[in-house]
């Protein structure tokens, strides 16, 4: 089970939300979180930091490397990116407020399920193709085909 963590950004106007993968690491490896517009001013540092489509995560590493260590991860392959891929710590879905946009546009759709089934299911299909599309060419990283 994951718990769901929501974040707000350095400057407050944003909140994201993460969970941590099978609560194996708690909340407080994410130390700091920028949202596009609080983060324009922040120098990126690769040993703690990911960015994610003008979003930034600022991890605690020491925390981080401990904790997985536990469960039999080598030190040094623990990196900002590979605890975010992994999904040790990332976004609760596709990007820091998927999910409650995702709730928000699915709401409308829902609607016709009431007066045209089939409507409905052709809708949430295309939205569904259509949506992940939309942040694959936004750059968004989880959005992204994964390579081995």
């Amino acid at each position: 089970m994951c718990m769901k963590i929501e974040l707000p950004c350095e400057c407050g106007k944003e909140t994201a939300q993460f969970n941590n993968l099978n609560n194996i690491l708690p909340p407080s490896v994410i130390e700091k979180v920028y949202c596009p517009e609080c983060s324009g001013s922040i120098e990126i540092d690769k040993d703690t930091m990911l960015a994610d489509n003008g979003w930034i995560i600022q991890y605690d590493m020491d925390q981080v490397r401990f904790l997985l260590a536990k469960i039999g991860i080598q030190a040094d392959r623990v990196t900002p990116e590979f605890v975010f891929d992994e999904r040790y710590s990332t976004w609760q879905g596709v990007t820091p407020t998927d999910m409650v946009q995702s709730i928000k546009e699915r709401e409308e759709i829902v609607k016709l399920a009431k007066v045209d089934k089939k409507k409905y299911i052709e809708t949430i299909k295309a939205w569904s193709i259509n949506r992940m599309q939309a942040f694959m060419e936004a750059g968004w990283r989880k959005a992204q085909p994964r390579t081995a």
